[in-house]
C-alpha cells in the first residue's frame, strides 16, 4: 500500500520541479563554471533518483521522457551552445559521411559474403550494400547473423575487389583525407571534449561500480529513501525451468510472471524481482540462493539500493545517448575516441576504455551489450583509433582471455568477441604481430590454460572434470583468434615480421611438442578394456589446429628465408622429441634378398603407440614445400638435409599406419570403440590433411632418401611380416600347418595393407611438390574418385572434400571438367555425374577410399565397363612424374625385396588349396606389377634415344631366382596363372599385364634398332578383334529379342481364344467383382437410348446388380445388402478452413451453435476422407479394441506418444497405415420407386405446404402441454395419404444401424469439437454438411488441377463420396424422425416462406450446395410417411430447380459492377439468355431498390450467372451421380468444349437456366419477393455482413518471394509481439494466411483448452481449424502441425543452384523458390492430406514422436 501512495505523490513533486526547470538556464550556468565535472554530478545526484526506479515495476516510457528533458537536453544545449535541434542539424550538414557502412547486425538478419572476393569468411555485407554491389553476380554465401558484427562495405582490406557498394562509393573530391575536426570551432571542440569526458566517466564509474548500498563520490542523493531492489542476475548454468520454479517460491508470483522475469533476465542479464525495504528483499534473496545451490553454484542475487539502480539505469541511457550523438558527425566520433583512449593519472591501462574492457566479466549482459555497441560505432569506425584500440586490446589480451575463461557468459557477450573486428584486418594483424608479438601471446596464453601434463610434458586429457572440460571449450576460442591473425598471408616480409613470426612458430612448436605422442595406446591381450579412455579432447584439439598448421605452412611458403628457418626449427623440435628414441630398444640387423639393414626391435602390437604426431607432420609439410618452392635445389647448402636420419623420420608415421592396419585386421578388438573412433577420425576428411596424408608424405620423404630395399625391410619388420617373407623357402610357404586360423587371417590382412601402403608411397603424386602437378589436379582427382562410387549431390561432394580455413574446397573451379550436372525433379536433388572420358583415371587403390567405398567403386566401374562392352579389368592409371626431390621413389618398384615379395604371393596363388593367401592380396600384387610396367612405358615414351632408361622392370621380372632355390620368375608365374580356373576374376588383369609386357618389349627392341616408333600396330589388330566381338554380341541380343516377342504374341492369342470360348463364365465373375457402380455402367442398355440424367422423373435407372466386396481383415467376401452384415470404410473426419473466405470469423460456441445453414464464406467445414479400404464392422471393432488395449498396456510401460491418439478414436488403417478416426458404412443404392404421380411445380408446392402444416401440428402435440401457447388454430386439412403418425419400418440390419450411429457421432464430435452424444439433433446436419463440404472441396481440386469432372478421381475418393451420399440419405433412420422432419421444414423455409418458422436466414447467408444436399437427404424422413405414390424424383427435381433459381438470384445480387470489356456479338440462343438475365435482374431491382446498381449489358449479367453457377452445378452433378449411381455422359470424362450443355442435360436443367424462372414466373414471383424483402439483404448489400461473390476463387497458399534472403530480412525485422521490441528467436511464417509468429519461446505461449501452447499451435486453431503449414525462416524448414500433439518437418520449397534444400541454412548457398515443390505442398493442403502426411512421417521416424509439438 505504501508503494501505491508514494507513487501517487511523486508526479506532483516532479511537476513543480518541472515547471521551475529551464534547460537553457542550466546549460548556460554550466558554461560559466570552471569545474563542469562537479556541477554535472551534482545535477545528476539530484535528479536521477527522482526519475528512475521509483516503484516495483519500472516504467520506461515516462522515465525516458523525463530523462530526455531534465538530463539529456541540458547536455545537448551545452554541447552545441545553442538550441540542439538547430545545432545538431548543422553538424550533420557539414559532415562528410564515412565510406564505411558500419551497419550493426541484428540477430537473424541476413549477411552476405562473396566466395570469390572476400579476404576471409568474416567479411560480410548487409542486404542493402550487397544488392548495390558487384558481388551479387558472383558466387556468394548467405547466412543469418548471430547479431553483433557489422557490415564491411567500404573497407578496402576486406575485399579483393569491389569493396564499395553504389551507396558508399567514395567521391573523387574528398580523396585527400582531411581531419574531420577542421570543420569545428575550437570552443566547440573544447565543449564536446568536456561533455564527453564527464558523461563517459560517469557511465564507466556506475557500470563498474560494485558496492550495493552507496554511490561514488559526488553522486550521493540529497535525501536518501529506504527502498531496495532484489536483483537477479543471469548465468549460463541454470535452466529456464529452474529459475521459474525458484522465483515462484521466492517471491510467490504466478507462473506467467515468473516466465516473464526469466525471459527478461535471460535477455538483459538482470531483473529486479522484488521492491521494498532491505529485510523484505534480503528474505527473497536467501530463498533463491538456498533453492539453487543444490546441484551447482547458486544464482547470483544482490540486494541493491534503489538510487544505485537508478544511476546504473541512467548510465546505460547515457551510453546510448553518446552513441546517438556521435552519429551526427565524424568529428564528434573522433573526440569521443580521444576521450575514451586518453590515459588517466594512474598510467598503464588507466583509460576509460581499458577500465571497461578489464571489468567486462563483472558486468551484466545488458551493460556489456550497450558498451560493446558504443565501441563498435566509435572506436572501430575510425581507422586511426581502431589501430590504437587494437594495440590496447593486444596488450591486455592475456587478462581479457583469462577473465573470459572464468566468466560463465557466452562468447558473444564478452569483449573478447571484438577480436574478430581487429585481427581479421590484415594490416592491423601484421602490425600487432610485429609490435605487440601477438602470435606468441595468443599461443602462450593457450598453452598456459592447458596445465594437465604427463611426465614427458605431454597434454593429458584423461579424466577431465566438468570444470576443466568447460575451460577447455572456452580456450578453443583462442585458436579462433590465431586463425584470424593468420588468415591472410603476407605479400612482402619485413625483417621484423620474419623475426616475430619465427618466434611465434617457436611457441607453436612448443605446443605441438606437448601433443606429440599424447594419448598413447597399448594393445589389450586376453581381456577387454574396462573403461573406454577419453580420446575426444585430443582430437578436438587436433581438428581446431588443423587449419592453423596448414596456414603456418602457407605463410612459410611465401618467403624462402622463413621456410629454411622454419624447417630447421621443426627438425630440431622433432629431434628433441626423438631424443629418447633408442633408449631401451635394442638394435637388430635384418637381411633379405641379399640386402641387410640395421634397425631396432619394436612391435606395434606390444609397445605403446600414439596416433598424435603433429611435429613430424609439420616437418613433412615443410619438406614438400622445399621441393615445391625449389629451395632444396637452389640453396642445398643452407639446409640440414645431410643431418637427416631417414629411419628416424619414418619410424613414428610408419607405426601409426601399422596401427591402422592391425586395427583393420582385428588385432585390437579388445581396445574398444575409442580406438576405432580414433582411427576413423585419422582418415576422416576433417583431419586427414594434417594426419594421414602427412604421414604418407613423411614415408615418401624418408623412402626417397633411403635404399629402397632397406626401406621395404623396415616396413616388413614393422608390419610383423618379416618372418613370413624372409625365410629362404617362403615361396614354398613357411611351415604354417600348425598355425592358428585367426593368425593366418590376420597375416593375410596385414599383407594386403602393406602392399596397399607400398602402392600409396609410390603412387600418390598429386600433391604439388611431390609430383609435377598443379594445385587443382589434387581436387580433380578427389572429385573424380568420389563420383566413381556413384553420382553425388553438390553437398555430398563438399562434405567429402577437405575445407581450407575459408571454408572453401576449391571444387567449383574444377568440377565442370570432370563432371556434368543433372537437374532434380519435384523430389530428390541435383546430381553430378562423372564424365565418361575421366573414367580411365580411376585408381582402385585410391588412398582416401574406405573399405566400403572401394568395393562400391569397384563394382560400379566394372558394371560400367560391362555396359560399354569393354574388358572389365581395372588397370592402374597413368601417373604424373615425380619432382626431383622424390624421384628416387620409383626404384621401390624394381628393387629386389619387392620382386621377392611379389613372386612369393604369385607362387602361393598357383596352389589354390591352402588358405594362406587371399584374392585381394593377389589383386594388389597384380596392381603393383601394372604400376611398374606403366612407369617403364612412360619413361620409354618420354625418353630421347641418347639417355638410356634406367628403369627396367621387364628385365627384372623375367629373371628366375638365385641358384639354390631356383624359383620361377614373376613373368613365368603370371603366364602360369593366366588360365588357372580358380582365378577367373583376375584373368582380364593378367591378360592386360602380359599384353603391356609385350608392348614394352617391342618398344625396347625398336628403340634398340631404330629410334622409337609408336606402338600403334598391335593396338590396331586388337581393336578390330574387339569390334568383331561387339558386333557378334549385338546380333545375338537382337535374335533373343525377336524370339521373346514371338512367344508373347502367341500367349496373348491363346488367352483371347480361351476367354471367347468361356464367355458366360467370365461375364458372371466380372459382374461380381465390379463393386464400384461408376465404371461398368457406361454402356448399359438402360442408358443408351435416352440422354443420361441423374435427377428427376426422367433419370436413368442403372441395372440392379449385386455389389460384393472383400474385408481386408478376414478376407471374406460379402454382398452389400440393407439387411446384411455391415461393411465399413476406414475414414478420417477433420475440421477444415481450406476453402474459407473469412478467416476472421470467431470460432462458434459448440454448445449453442446451430449448424443447419452453412454461410457461403465456408469459414469452417468438416471434411471426410478415406483410404478406400473395406472391413466388416465386427472385424473393425475387434481390431480397434485390440489397438485400445495395446495402448493402455503401453502407457503403463513407457509414456510416449504414438502417431495416432487412441483417446480420440484414431487408429491406423490395418492395410495402408493411413490415419483414420472413424468408419463409414457401405450401403446399397436406394431404389427410387418409379411411381406414376409426377406433379408440376404448383401442385407440389401446394401438397408440400399441406404436409408441412400437418407435421407442425403433429410435432406440437408431441411437446409437453405447458410449453404450447394456447392458440386455437383451425385444423388444416391434412392430405389423406399423408399419415403423420405412421412409423416406417427400418430397412437396415442391427450392425448397419450401429455403424450409422458410429459415423454420425464421429462426424458430429469432430466437426463441432464436442463430446459424443448419440441423441443430439445436430448429428444428421453435420453429416449432410460434411458430405456437401467434401464434394465442394473435391470439385475445386479438379478445377485447380485442370482435370475432368468424372473419371479422374482415384477410386478411394469415388467410394468415399458415394458412401457419404448414401449414408446421408439413410442417416434419418438412425435419428429421431420428427427431429429430421423439423430440419427439413426449417431448411425449406429458407426458400418457401413459412409463417411458423422463425428467424429464417436471408438468401445471401446460405451456401446453396449445402442447402441442396441437406434438403434432398432430409426429404427421406418426410417421404416415408407419404403413401400417395408421389415420386421422390419429381420432388428432388423441384427442390433442385428452386435452389438453382435461388442461387441465380444470389449471384445476381452479389455480382459486382461490370468490368468494361468488349461486348462479344451474341448468337440467337445467347440473345434469349441475355434478355432473360436482364429481365430477372430488373425484377430484383424493383424489389431490392437502390442497393443494386443499374446494369445495361445483358451479356455481362449472363456471363456472371454462367460462371458463378458452374461450381454449384458441378457439385450437384457429383452429388446426384454418387447418390443415384447414374453413369456420367462420356463428354464429362474429358475436358472438351460443350460441357455446359451436357452438364445441364445430365442435371435435367434447360441450358438457358433463366427459363426456370420465366417458365414458372407467377409461382416464383412471390417467393422472389419474399427473398428480396428479407431485412438481412439490405444490411449485407450495404456492407453490414460478409459479402461473398461467385464463383469463389480457390484459396492458395501465400505468395513467397523468389529469393530466400528477402524472407530472412522480413523475419529479422520482426519483433516478438509480447516482450516489447525484443527480437524473436524463431520467427515462423504461416503459409496459409501470411502471419509471422514468434515460435518456440516462453514469451508467446498462450493457454488453449487448459494447457500452455506455443504461438504456432495456437495460430493453427484460429487459422486452420487445428492444421497448420508454417515456414521456419531461420531454419529454412517447413513445419506441418495438426492438433496439439502431431507435427513433422517437411522439405522446404527453396532450392539452391545445385537443386538441394538447405535445412538449417548450414551451407549458405543462395536459395530460390522452386514453384513445383511449392505447388506440391499446396496440393497436400488442398487435398486435406496434411494430417495423413504427418502420420506417415511419424510412423517412419520415431524421433518425431518425442518432440513437444504443442510448444512450437
Amino acid at each position: 500500500m505504501a508503494a501505491a501512495e508514494s507513487d501517487r505523490e511523486v508526479p506532483s513533486a516532479l511537476c513543480t520541479e518541472f515547471l521551475n526547470f529551464s534547460v537553457k538556464d542550466t546549460a548556460s550556468k554550466w558554461l560559466q563554471v570552471t569545474d563542469l565535472y562537479k556541477e554535472v554530478y551534482h545535477h545528476l545526484a539530484r535528479y536521477v533518483p527522482k526519475i528512475y526506479c521509483l516503484g516495483p515495476n519500472l516504467n520506461p516510457q515516462s522515465e525516458d521522457l523525463l530523462a530526455q528533458m531534465l538530463l539529456q537536453a541540458p547536455l545537448e544545449w551545452y554541447l552545441c551552445g545553442e538550441d540542439p535541434s538547430t545545432g545538431l542539424a548543422k553538424l550533420e550538414q557539414n559532415n562528410q559521411p564515412s565510406q564505411l557502412c558500419g551497419h550493426v547486425f541484428k540477430v537473424g538478419e541476413p549477411t552476405y559474403s562473396c566466395r570469390e572476393c572476400a579476404a576471409d569468411p568474416t567479411c560480410v555485407l548487409c542486404m542493402q550494400c550487397f544488392l548495390g554491389s558487384v558481388h551479387k553476380e558472383h558466387r556468394y554465401r548467405m547466412t543469418t547473423s548471430g547479431g553483433g558484427g557489422f557490415c564491411d562495405c567500404g573497407d578496402t582490406e576486406a575485399w579483393k575487389k569491389g569493396p564499395y557498394c553504389q551507396k558508399h562509393e567514395p567521391n573523387i573530391s574528398d580523396s585527400c583525407q582531411e581531419d574531420p575536426l577542421a570543420h569545428l570551432s575550437t570552443d566547440m571542440i573544447a565543449r564536446c571534449y568536456n561533455v564527453f569526458s564527464v558523461v563517459l566517466k560517469y557511465a564507466v564509474d556506475m557500470l563498474t561500480w560494485d558496492k550495493e548500498d552507496e554511490l561514488p563520490l559526488g553522486l550521493e542523493p540529497p535525501d536518501r529513501s529506504d527502498t531496495y531492489y532484489c536483483m537477479l542476475f543471469n548465468d549460463e548454468v541454470h535452466t529456464y525451468e529452474q529459475v521459474i520454479y525458484t522465483l515462484q517460491k521466492a517471491v510467490n508470483c504466478t507462473q506467467k510472471e515468473a516466465v516473464s522475469f526469466a525471459t527478461t533476465v535471460d535477455r538483459d542479464g538482470r531483473k529486479s524481482v522484488r521492491f521494498g525495504d532491505f529485510a523484505f528483499c534480503e528474505l527473497a534473496k536467501s530463498v533463491i540462493v538456498r533453492n539453487t545451490s543444490r546441484q551447482s553454484k547458486p544464482l547470483r542475487v544482490q540486494v541493491m539500493h534503489s538510487s544505485v539502480v537508478a544511476h546504473q539505469c541512467f548510465a546505460l541511457k547515457a551510453l546510448h545517448w553518446l552513441g546517438h550523438v556521435i552519429g551526427y558527425s565524424d568529428a564528434l566520433r573522433r573526440i569521443l575516441c580521444q576521450v575514451g583512449l586518453e590515459r588517466g593519472p594512474e598510467g598503464e591501462n588507466s583509460s576509460l576504455v581499458d577500465t571497461l574492457m578489464l571489468c567486462d566479466s563483472k558486468m551484466w549482459k545488458g551493460a556489456r551489450n550497450v558498451y560493446h555497441q558504443l565501441f563498435m560505432s566509435s572506436l572501430l569506425m575510425d581507422l586511426k583509433y581502431k589501430k590504437l584500440f587494437a594495440i590496447q586490446f593486444a596488450k591486455n589480451y592475456e587478462r581479457l582471455q583469462s577473465d573470459y575463461v572464468k566468466d560463465d557468459h557466452d562468447r558473444e557477450f564478452s569483449v573478447t568477441d571484438l577480436s574478430v573486428q581487429m585481427f581479421t584486418v590484415p594490416s592491423l594483424a601484421r602490425m600487432l604481430i610485429t609490435e605487440e608479438n601477438l602470435m606468441t601471446t595468443i599461443i602462450r596464453t593457450f598453452v598456459d590454460h592447458l596445465r594437465h601434463r604427463d611426465l614427458q610434458g605431454r597434454f593429458q586429457f584423461e579424466r577431465y572434470t566438468a570444470q576443466q572440460a568447460f575451460k577447455f571449450r572456452r580456450v578453443q576460442s583462442l585458436i579462433g583468434d590465431l586463425k584470424y591473425v593468420l588468415i591472410s598471408r603476407p605479400t612482402e616480409w619485413s625483417d621484423q615480421l620474419r623475426e616475430k613470426f619465427l618466434e611465434g612458430l617457436d611457441t607453436f612448436l612448443e605446443l605441438l611438442k606437448c601433443m606429440q605422442g599424447m594419448d598413447p595406446v597399448v594393445r589389450q591381450v586376453g581381456q577387454h578394456i574396462e573403461m573406454e579412455p577419453e580420446w575426444e579432447a585430443a582430437f578436438t584439439l587436433q581438428m581446431k589446429l588443423t587449419h592453423i598448421i596448414s596456414m603456418i605452412q602457407e605463410w612459410c611458403a611465401t618467403d624462402e628465408r622463413v621456410l629454411i628457418e622454419a624447417y630447421k626449427k621443426c627438425l630440431t623440435a622433432l629431434t628433441h622429441c626423438h631424443s629418447g628414441f633408442a633408449d631401451g630398444e635394442q638394435p637388430i640387423t635384418l637381411s633379405m634378398c641379399g640386402h641387410s639393414v640395421d634397425t631396432i626391435r619394436y612391435c606395434v602390437s606390444q609397445e605403446k603407440v600414439s596416433i598424435h604426431l603433429p611435429v613430424s607432420r609439420l616437418l613433412a609439410g615443410l619438406h614438400v614445400l622445399l621441393s615445391k618452392m625449389e629451395v632444396a635445389y637452389r640453396f642445398p647448402e643452407q639446409l640440414p638435409l645431410s643431418e637427416l636420419s631417414p629411419p628416424m623420420l619414418i619410424e613414428h608415421p610408419l607405426r601409426c599406419l601399422v596401427l591402422c592396419a592391425q586395427v583393420h585386421a582385428g588385432m585390437w578388438r579388445r581396445n574398444g570403440f575409442s580406438l576405432v573412433n580414433q582411427i576413423y577420425y585419422y582418415h576422416n576428411v576433417k583431419c586427414r590433411v594434417e594426419m594421414f596424408d602427412k604421414d604418407l608424405i613423411m614415408l615418401q620423404a624418408g623412402a626417397s632418401m633411403m635404399d629402397p630395399n632397406h626401406f621395404l625391410i623396415i616396413v616388413l619388420s614393422r608390419f610383423e611380416l618379416y618372418h613370413i617373407f624372409s625365410s629362404a623357402d617362403c615361396r614354398k610357404r613357411y611351415n604354417r600347418e600348425n598355425a592358428n586360423k585367426d593368425v593366418v587371417q590376420q597375416n593375410n590382412t596385414l599383407t594386403e595393407e602393406m602392399l596397399h601402403l607400398i602402392m600409396m608411397v609410390v603412387g600418390e603424386r598429386f600433391e604439388a611438390g611431390i609430383g609435377q602437378v598443379e594445385g587443382c589436379d589434387e581436387i580433380k582427382r578427389e572429385i573424380l574418385h568420389q563420383l566413381c562410387i556413384r553420382p553425388m549431390a553438390h553437398s555430398e561432394l563438399v562434405k567429402a572434400l577437405p575445407e581450407n580455413e575459408n571454408k572453401e574446397t576449391g571444387m567449383e573451379r574444377v568440377i565442370d571438367c570432370v563432371a556434368s550436372f543433372k537437374k532434380p525433379g519435384v523430389t530428390g536433388r541435383g546430381l553430378y555425374e562423372l564424365r565418361p572420358e575421366c573414367a580411365k583415371q580411376f585408381n582402385l587403390y585410391f588412398h582416401h577410399y574406405s573399405r566400403a567405398d572401394q568395393s562400391k567403386a569397384e563394382e560400379a566401374q566394372r558394371k560400367l565397363k560391362r555396359q560399354n562392352g569393354e574388358d572389365t579389368a581395372l588397370p592402374p592409371p597413368v601417373l604424373p612424374p615425380f619432382c626431383p626431390l622424390f624421384a628416387s621413389l620409383v626404384n621401390i618398384l624394381q628393387c629386389d625385396v619387392l620382386l621377392g615379395m611379389l613372386g612369393a604371393v604369385l607362387q602361393w596363388a598357383v596352389e589354390p588349396s591352402a588358405g594362406h593367401w587371399s584374392e585381394s592380396m593377389l589383386q594388389r600384387v597384380l596392381h603393383l606389377i601394372g604400376m611398374a610396367l606403366l612407369e617403364e612405358q612412360q619413361q620409354l615414351e618420354n625418353s630421347s634415344e641418347d639417355n638410356d632408361v634406367y628403369f627396367n622392370f621387364t628385365l627384372k621380372m623375367s629373371r628366375p631366382g638365385e641358384a639354390p632355390s631356383n624359383t620361377a620368375s614373376v613373368l613365368a608365374l603370371l603366364e602360369n596363372l593366366q588360365n588357372a580356373p580358380h582365378l577367373e576374376v583376375h584373368e582380364g588383369m593378367i591378360r592386360w599385364l602380359l599384353k603391356t609386357v609385350a608392348g614394352i618389349k617391342t618398344m625396347r627392341e625398336r628403340s634398340a634398332s631404330t629410334s622409337t616408333v609408336t606402338t600403334s600396330g598391335s593396338r590396331g589388330q586388337e581393336e578390330t578383334a574387339c569390334d568383331k566381338d561387339k558386333a557378334e554380341r549385338k546380333r545375338k541380343a537382337e535374335m533373343a529379342r525377336l524370339r521373346r516377342e514371338k512367344v508373347m504374341a502367341q500367349m496373348s492369342e491363346m488367352q483371347r481364344h480361351f476367354i471367347n470360348e468361356n464367355k458366360e463364365l467370365f461375364q458372371q465373375s466380372l459382374e461380381e467383382l465390379d463393386a464400384s457402380t461408376s465404371t461398368s455402367l457406361e454402356h448399359s442398355p438402360a442408358s443408351s437410348d435416352a440422354a443420361l440424367a441423374c435427377v428427376g422423373p426422367r433419370r436413368s435407372r442403372p441395372r440392379e446388380k449385386r455389389q460384393v466386396v472383400t474385408c481386408i481383415l478376414c478376407q471374406e467376401e460379402q454382398e452389400i445388402r440393407a439387411d446384411g452384415k455391415a461393411m465399413v470404410l476406414a475414414a478420417f473426419v477433420q475440421r477444415s478452413t481450406v476453402m474459407s473466405k473469412n478467416r476472421t470469423r470467431p470460432p462458434h460456441d459448440p454448445k449453442r451453435y446451430d449448424p443447419l445453414f452453412m454461410h457461403p464464406d465456408l469459414s469452417f467445414g468438416t471434411h471426410t476422407g478415406s483410404c478406400g479400404h473395406i472391413m466388416h464392422s465386427h472385424c473393425w471393432q475387434r481390431y480397434f479394441e485390440a489397438v485400445q488395449a495395446k495402448e493402455q498396456r503401453r502407457q503403463q510401460r513407457l509414456r510416449v506418444h504414438t502417431s495416432y491418439d487412441v483417446g480420440n478414436g484414431e487408429f491406423l488403417c490395418p492395410l495402408c497405415e493411413c490415419l483414420s478416426n472413424t468408419v463409414i458404412p457401405l450401403l446399397p443404392r436406394t431404389m427410387g420407386s418409379s411411381s406414376c404421380e409426377q406433379p408440376g411445380l404448383g401442385q407440389w408446392l401446394k401438397t408440400s405446404g399441406q404436409q408441412i402444416k400437418a407435421m407442425h401440428s403433429a410435432h406440437r402435440k408431441l411437446q409437453p402441454v405447458s410449453t404450447v401457447e394456447e392458440t386455437v388454430e383451425e385444423e388444416c386439412p391434412v392430405p389423406e395419404v399423408f399419415t403423420v403418425d405412421y412409423i416406417p419400418t427400418n430397412p437396415y440390419s442391427s450392425t448397419i444401424k450401429e455403424m450409422l450411429a458410429t459415423f454420425g457421432t464421429a462426424t458430429y464430435k469432430v466437426g463441432l469439437k464436442v463430446h459424443p452424444n448419440e441423441q443430439d439433433p445436430r448429428i444428421p446436419i453435420m453429416c449432410w454438411s460434411s458430405c456437401a463440404y467434401t464434394i465442394q472441396s473435391i470439385e475445386r481440386l479438379l478445377v485447380d488441377e485442370k482435370k475432368p469432372l468424372f473419371g479422374s478421381l482415384p477410386c478411394r475418393q469415388d467410394d468415399c463420396l458415394s458412401s457419404l451420399a448414401r449414408f446421408g440419405s439413410a442417416c434419418w433412420t438412425a435419428a429421431c424422425q420428427p427431429t429430421v422432419q423439423g430440419h427439413f421444414i426449417r431448411l425449406l423455409a429458407a426458400l418457401i416462406p413459412d409463417p411458423q418458422v422463425e428467424a429464417s436466414p436471408c438468401i445471401l447467408d446460405v451456401d446453396m450446395l449445402h442447402l441442396l444436399v441437406s434438403v434432398v437427404l432430409s426429404y427421406g424422413s418426410v417421404h416415408s410417411q407419404d403413401s400417395s405414390g408421389l415420386s421422390v424424383d419429381a420432388v428432388q427435381l423441384h427442390l433442385f430447380h428452386l435452389i438453382t433459381v435461388a442461387h441465380m438470384v444470389q449471384i445476381l445480387l452479389t455480382s459486382g459492377p461490370e468490368e468494361v470489356t468488349m461486348e462479344q456479338e451474341s448468337g440467337e440462343a445467347e440473345r434469349g439468355e441475355e434478355e432473360g438475365a436482364c429481365r430477372l435482374y430488373n425484377t430484383l431491382r424493383t424489389h431490392v431498390g437502390s442497393s443494386l446498381p443499374e446494369v445495361g449489358s445483358g451479356w455481362h449479367l449472363w456471363r456472371c450467372v454462367k460462371t458463378g453457377i458452374l461450381p454449384y452445378l458441378r457439385g450437384a452433378a457429383l452429388f446426384f451421380h454418387h447418390l443415384h449411381g447414374v453413369p456420367a455422359p462420356p463428354e464429362l470424362h474429358a475436358l472438351c468444349p460443350g460441357q455446359w450443355e451436357v452438364l445441364c442435360g445430365y442435371l435435367s436443367l434447360p441450358s438457358n437456366l433463366l427459363q426456370l424462372f420465366h417458365g414458372q414466373q407467377e409461382l416464383l414471383e412471390p417467393l422472389l419477393h419474399g427473398w428480396c424483402t428479407h431485412p438481412g439483404i439490405q444490411q449485407t448489400l450495404q456492407g453490414g455482413g460478409v459479402l461473398v461473390s461467385f464463383p469463389r476463387e480457390s484459396n492458395s497458399l501465400i505468395d513467397l518471394p523468389d529469393d530466400y534472403s528477402a524472407l530472412i530480412n522480413q523475419a529479422s525485422s520482426f519483433t516478438c509481439p509480447k516482450s516489447g521490441g525484443d527480437k524473436s528467436r524463431a520467427p515462423t511464417l504461416c503459409l496459409v494466411c501470411g502471419s509471422m509468429l514468434c515460435s518456440q519461446s516462453y514469451c508467446c505461449q498462450t493457454e488453449l483448452e487448459g494447457e500452455d501452447v506455443g504461438a504456432c499451435t495456437a495460430h493453427t486453431f484460429a487459422c486452420g481449424a487445428g492444421v497448420g503449414i508454417f515456414l521456419r525462416v531461420r531454419e529454412s524448414q517447413v513445419l506441418f502441425l495438426a492438433g496439439k500433439t502431431k507435427g513433422c518437418f517437411y522439405a522446404p520449397p527453396y532450392l539452391d543452384d545445385y537443386g538441394e534444400t538447405d535445412q538449417g541454412l548450414r551451407r549458405g548457398n543462395p536459395l530460390h523458390l522452386c514453384h513445383e515443390r511449392y505447388r506440391k505442398i499446396q496440393k497436400l493442403w488442398r487435398q486435406h492430406s496434411i494430417t495423413e502426411e504427418i502420420g506417415h512421417a511419424q510412423e517412419a521416424n520415431q524421433t518425431l514422436v518425442g518432440i513437444d509439438w504443442q510448444h512450437l
